[in-house]
């Protein structure tokens, strides 16, 4: 196992490298000036321009500016913001936070969710739970998140005023009424996105019980006098979560990069807030640091992936 993790990473690597090389290139060869808006403003002379714009090597050919930023990169520096004007891990950490405690949450909760339904949904299929589970599930994976989010804000923050429709990135939790009202603000995004997710997971969990519920192996464990819960979680469920494990591992990386719809929905001072607005003021470092980012923790994840078959599946060997 040491050796494959080992021959993994150092696959990884290149892998990386290729897309940072890509990626780089498509935004620098991408319609857009980084310092438009010294353009618009009158006051800024176009010398003064020129001496920014050579400051910080905007007029070196891309690929030049690439291997700059790959140098930068390996010394820990991911660049300074051309827009807030702020190194962008400094920036990264001022929105991590919000999207750590809305998508994070989420996450984790459409997870305890979908297990449990899954499971009682493959052991008794076609009943009145599972239905309704089924009925919740395509509903949820079917509607997109921003009309689940404009409709709970027309119905508990417009008609019924409970609940904020705008999140509060200020709020600091000091005492029992602001920890209410950070949980207020929460409850709508947190519910737009378990929803969705709860409902992808549900689906996969239930078909991989079910295709593992008439194996050999059920039939064997059963007839050794082992009780219905313990053949359904020590021997089902185990196998059953082979598949499921790809899914919940492989979207373990969008809670660092956001959920772009729902943090703009909420007014969520997110990382997907904070991609988009940087891809429309060309802002290339930040959207360079957060897709590396974001593709690190797809190679990551992985590789981790691969090390749970073999937790989960005895019968898998690296070696």
């Amino acid at each position: 196992m040491g050796r494959y993790i080992i021959r993994r990473i150092l696959f990884a690597i290149p892998t990386l490298l290729g897309i940072s090389l890509v990626i780089f290139a498509v935004l620098a060869l991408a319609p857009g000036d980084p310092l438009a808006q010294f353009a618009a403003d009158p006051s800024v002379p176009p010398e003064v321009r020129e001496q920014i714009r050579a400051s910080l090597g905007l007029n070196d050919p891309w690929y030049i500016r690439y291997f700059k930023w790959l140098g930068a990169l390996m010394r820990g520096d991911w660049g300074f913001s051309f827009a807030a004007r702020v190194p962008v891990i400094d920036l990264i950490g001022q929105r991590l936070p919000q999207t750590l405690q809305v998508i994070g949450l989420a996450y984790i909760i459409s997870i305890c969710l979908a297990i449990p339904i899954g499971i009682i949904s493959a052991v008794k299929p076609y009943s009145a739970f599972d239905n309704i589970a089924t009925t919740f599930a395509f509903i949820g994976f079917s509607v997109p998140t921003f009309f689940t989010g404009l409709l709970l804000i027309l119905i508990f923050s417009v008609n019924l005023r409970w609940l904020p429709f705008i999140y509060n990135s200020t709020l600091q939790v000091t005492d029992w009424n602001s920890f209410w009202q950070q949980v207020k603000q929460m409850i709508m995004p947190v519910t737009v996105l378990a929803l969705y997710q709860t409902g992808t997971l549900t689906r996969f969990v239930r078909a991989s019980m079910m295709e593992n519920l008439p194996m050999d192996y059920t039939r064997t464990a059963r007839a050794k006098g082992l009780n219905e819960r313990s053949v359904i979680l020590w021997h089902v469920l185990r196998n059953s979560m082979i598949p499921v494990a790809t899914l919940i591992a492989l979207g373990v990386p969008t809670i660092f990069t956001g959920a772009i719809v729902t943090e703009q929905i909420f007014r969520i001072n997110g990382i997907g807030e904070l991609l988009i607005r940087s891809i429309q003021n060309s802002d290339t470092p930040v959207v360079m640091a957060i897709t590396f980012i974001f593709a690190v923790l797809v190679v990551s994840f992985n590789l981790i992936v691969d090390v749970l078959y073999g937790i989960l599946d005895p019968r898998i060997r690296y070696e």
